[in-house]
């Protein structure tokens, strides 16, 4: 299962939810991709690591990368699309970034939210004003995606709302069965 979405959508709370519903791997492309100091991971051996944690049975993606968009979905059965209007994912991700710069809290290899990036002005600085710009573009990428016939063996779901997302949370646990 792939989870896609703009940045502070809920992309990565739901992915992780539904990885523990299924019982299966959750596996964080953005983990993957920055390494310490914010270096990208060079695209082939992204592409192999995301190669590896995709190879066998189950697993939840979470992230839009498109570098290893063809490699995921062509595995995947889903993909979740996250897309909440674009107040929502405002206010998420403002609130996100502040508990992370506030905290500290260390996102992947080291890294950490600064707090110059909540008032950078360009999206590769800050979050907010990526997920500002990108939400009309994540809209229409995935919206032609799902009408695609390349990617007519995937399907499609949509989450416009909290609700939706306790309900495919629900679907999933009754699709995984009882603990064993």
């Amino acid at each position: 299962m792939s989870v896609v979405g703009n940045s502070g959508s809920g992309k990565s709370t739901l992915a992780r939810a539904l990885a523990a519903r299924l019982r299966v791997p959750y596996v964080e492309l953005d983990a993957i991709h920055h390494q310490p100091n914010w270096q990208p991971l060079p695209a082939t051996e992204f592409r192999a690591r995301v190669d590896t944690v995709t190879a066998n049975g189950g697993w939840v993606v979470d992230g839009n990368y498109s570098a290893v968009r063809d490699l995921v979905w062509r595995r995947a059965d889903t993909v979740v699309w996250v897309d909440p209007d674009r107040h929502t994912v405002m206010r998420q991700v403002v609130w996100r970034t502040l508990r992370r710069a506030a905290l500290r809290a260390e996102l992947w290899n080291g890294n950490r939210e600064r707090w110059g990036n909540f008032f950078a002005t360009t999206p590769d600085e800050s979050v907010i004003v990526w997920a500002w710009q990108r939400h009309s573009v994540y809209r229409a990428r995935y919206l032609a995606a799902s009408a695609d016939p390349a990617w007519r063996h995937l399907t499609f779901v949509r989450i416009r709302s909290r609700t939706a997302a306790r309900r495919l949370l629900a679907e999933a646990a009754v699709r995984a069965g009882p603990e064993s």
